[in-house]
């Protein structure tokens, strides 16, 4: 008796255990990665900023100003003019949003052909694999910065002549980009189907007559999303650097168009003249592509079961 009562009341039978959602046990996760989730405030930030900062800092971002030339961070500019007076701060709102936008679109199409082909050779047997696995074996082999500049200079023209100035170099970009970025993650897919495929779950599904299909996009894809959703992370970062250095070379969107590795790019020989020129849009490129990275590493420690946290 006195043992029973030490132990404290038994739980009634038949009482509702509460449960918690793998994504709710994953945000807790990603939670205590104090790094990763300050991260993820600072890079909402940034995103809030460029997509709402237009709307309410209401300055061209061609509006020209000789008298201003050159002139450091100010109440009137607060991040300095370039040489011909231009504000800087309206250029690097309105460069943020196509930075970004790069950066997501290159990464949906990276993920988007490497999951496809990644679940083709992991489900396949025979020669389909090995003619999959030949051809992401052939994208990375080769060497990426020379078959890009290669690529920019074959089609930028057709797609400008196309699509017009800004959105023909915008696909251009997220094309040559996302093309040479989804090899890593067709193999992680195939390397975790080849996993999955396996399990008890699997061969469930399969005894009850569900269909390849249906074993795929029910069971082993929903499954495989954990690694998929951290290298997108990696492969946004990728990405914004690809396209700020593509910028960077004069390559990338013309001098008109804006964006963080253009600015980059032109301020390069005023370094001594006017640093704030090169130091803005380098901090913000920074920021970016580390904040993205430690979010990619909670991710990844959240969306692991091996890992106590």
């Amino acid at each position: 008796m006195s043992g029973a009562g030490a132990l404290g009341p038994a739980p009634e039978l038949g009482k509702a255990i509460a449960s918690v959602s793998p994504w709710r046990e994953a945000w807790r996760r990603f939670r205590r990665h104090r790094l990763a989730y300050w991260s993820l405030w600072v890079l909402a930030f940034m995103v809030l900023a460029v997509l709402v900062g237009p709307l309410l800092y209401k300055v061209g971002i061609n509006d020209v100003d000789f008298q201003s030339r050159l002139a450091g961070p100010s109440a009137r500019h607060p991040m300095g003019t370039d040489d011909l007076g231009r504000d800087i701060l309206a250029r690097m709102l309105y460069g943020g949003r196509i930075s970004l936008a790069v950066g997501l679109a290159a990464m949906l199409m990276a993920i988007t052909v490497g999951v496809v082909i990644g679940a083709i050779a992991g489900m396949a047997r025979g020669w389909v694999d090995a003619v999959l696995m030949w051809v992401t074996d052939l994208f990375l082999s080769l060497p990426q910065l020379p078959v890009l500049l290669l690529l920019i200079f074959l089609f930028r023209e057709t797609l400008k002549q196309t699509f017009g100035l800004e959105l023909g170099i915008f696909i251009l970009i997220v094309a040559v980009i996302g093309g040479f970025r989804w090899m890593p993650v067709a193999r992680l897919v195939r390397a975790q189907f080849f996993s999955l495929r396996e399990k008890e779950f699997v061969e469930a599904a399969r005894a009850l007559g569900a269909s390849t299909s249906r074993q795929v996009v029910r069971h082993i894809l929903p499954n495989s999303l954990g690694p998929v959703i951290v290298a997108a992370t990696i492969d946004v970062a990728a990405a914004i650097i690809a396209e700020s250095t593509l910028s960077f070379l004069g390559l990338g969107f013309p001098p008109d168009i804006p964006t963080w590795g253009r600015i980059l790019y032109d301020g390069r020989d005023y370094m001594d003249l006017a640093v704030h020129w090169a130091l803005f849009p380098g901090l913000a490129i920074f920021l970016t592509v580390l904040t993205i990275n430690f979010v990619g590493d909670g991710l990844r420690d959240a969306l692991d079961p091996r890992r106590v946290l």
